[in-house]
């Protein structure tokens, strides 16, 4: 039998997970000299890319750009594409043992984390992702209904999807005509009755995790004023301490915008958006049909812990705000694979640099890898995942040249596609997704705009004559 890696006996790898860190792992696969591989890349959606198309905001398109490289990935000799296959229900990992030399988990973080406060469920109480997913057509959440009869609305948190949340409940109709944001979002937000937006910190401007691009764009938006209030703007000791030892420029800069907005006047625009720092919320309120009426949140201050960083602890200053609309963006969490270790308290696969680990007896499992942020945790931009698939990968080529992965019964290539056409006959190839991306290029350009999506699986089935 020939060596694995080479054209009599390629090998062979499924990746779970068709956003930026599958992608990003099937290129350095491909890309080996010395290693002949065959890639399968599965994804529930019918659609690539994951949050590219599903989670970056549709204001923010030079960003979509890298998909051209994922593209040119995918036209790659050795590169398959199973869309609407769903691991743990139309595959196992059985299945994927059975078939594939190697296995990787690139299935990224789905989820937010909970605040942990009363009322928190409280109908009008969202998680970020929910309403991202929403507005960016992911056809499981294309259904969902966020209150917009509402006049204010709070986002917890100051991330950078905390600011996009932020920027879409305050652009202008127009301004959303130029996005590819999916047609039922764009017309519910057109018609929203918002007029007041929060974005809450709950450190200070020189650690808000937004980028200086996003919190500038913000004072650039046709229809909404921008303000924070005086005294969250200032900087205290610690922070001003902290800045002048980093000579960090990015954060200066950053804060220099933020408080440039201190003496923002109105100036008649329909929404107002108020970025508030050093407060947390504590408790939502309700109404007798269990509807979010308003919410009380306390003021911080900054300590030092021993390890240097700066930390809010709560002060015995409260204020309550009315509020009829509140999301969540305090970080995101992976959710479980069917049949794959998951570490609960971090949100991530068991794993030691990319090897997934079997916990109960903490010794890595053959032939079995993550990437992305299910492997590390939410952390980074899209270009981080590149590193991090690319060190998996060449732990993954390490243990194929150990001879440690996995012994596959039926590695051969059409198998596992006969399996998945007799278990899952409609998945979608990366054939059809070509043609669904011309279709909606098309459509885009009827009304001008980048592109308008199809946000139903039904939807991509009928375009494509099924």
């Amino acid at each position: 039998m020939s060596a694995l890696g080479t054209a009599e006996t390629p090998l062979r790898v499924a990746i779970v997970g068709a956003g930026p860190s599958g992608f990003y792992a099937a290129d350095h696969l491909l890309k080996q000299t010395d290693v002949i591989a065959q890639v399968d890349l599965f994804d529930k959606l019918p659609t690539p890319f994951g949050l590219v198309r599903n989670g970056v905001a549709p204001d923010h398109q030079k960003i979509k750009s890298v998909t051209k490289l994922f593209d040119r990935v995918a036209r790659k000799e050795g590169f398959r594409f199973f869309g609407n296959v769903e691991l743990g229900v139309d595959v196992t990992v059985d299945d994927l043992r059975d078939h594939y030399h190697a296995i990787m988990y690139t299935t990224g973080a789905q989820t937010d984390r909970r605040m942990g406060i009363p009322g928190e469920d409280l109908a009008g109480s969202y998680p970020a992702t929910e309403f991202v997913a929403w507005y960016n057509g992911h056809p499981d959440y294309r259904d969902y209904e966020f209150d917009l009869t509402q006049e204010r609305a709070a986002i917890i948190g100051v991330g950078n999807v905390a600011v996009d949340v932020a920027r879409i409940l305050c652009r202008t109709r127009e301004e959303l005509m130029e996005t590819d944001i999916a047609d039922y979002a764009l017309e519910a937000l057109s018609n929203s009755n918002i007029k007041e937006v929060y974005l809450m910190g709950r450190r200070g401007p020189a650690q808000a995790a937004f980028t200086t691009p996003e919190v500038k764009e913000l004072g650039e938006m046709q229809g909404c004023d921008v303000f924070v209030l005086p005294e969250e703007a200032e900087l205290d000791d610690l922070s001003k301490k902290s800045l002048a030892e980093s000579s960090d420029r990015a954060t200066n800069r950053k804060v220099e915008i933020i408080q440039s907005y201190v003496d923002n006047q109105p100036t008649g625009k329909d929404k107002s958006l108020t970025l508030r720092f050093l407060v947390s919320p504590t408790e939502l309120f309700g109404d007798d049909d269990g509807k979010v009426v308003g919410m009380r949140i306390v003021r911080n201050e900054l300590y030092a812990t021993d390890a240097g960083t700066l930390r809010p602890r709560s002060t015995e200053h409260f204020e309550e705000m009315p509020m009829g609309l509140v999301f969540r963006s305090i970080g995101y969490r992976g959710v479980p694979l069917p049949g794959v270790p998951f570490r609960e308290s971090w949100g991530v696969i068991w794993n030691r640099e990319g090897r997934v680990l079997d916990p109960e007896a903490d010794e890595v499992l053959p032939g079995e890898y993550t990437a992305g942020w299910i492997k590390r945790g939410p952390s980074g931009v899209i270009g981080t995942n590149k590193p991090d698939a690319v060190e998996s990968v060449n732990y993954m080529l390490d243990d194929m040249r150990a001879g440690v992965l996995l012994s596959p019964t039926t590695p051969d290539a059409g198998a596992i596609e006969a399996l998945i056409s007799q278990r899952k006959p409609d998945y979608f190839s990366y054939a059809d997704w070509i043609k669904l991306d011309e279709l909606e290029l098309a459509n885009g350009e009827a009304q001008g705009r980048p592109r308008v999506k199809f946000t139903s699986v039904d939807e991509m089935k009928a375009a494509l004559g099924r």
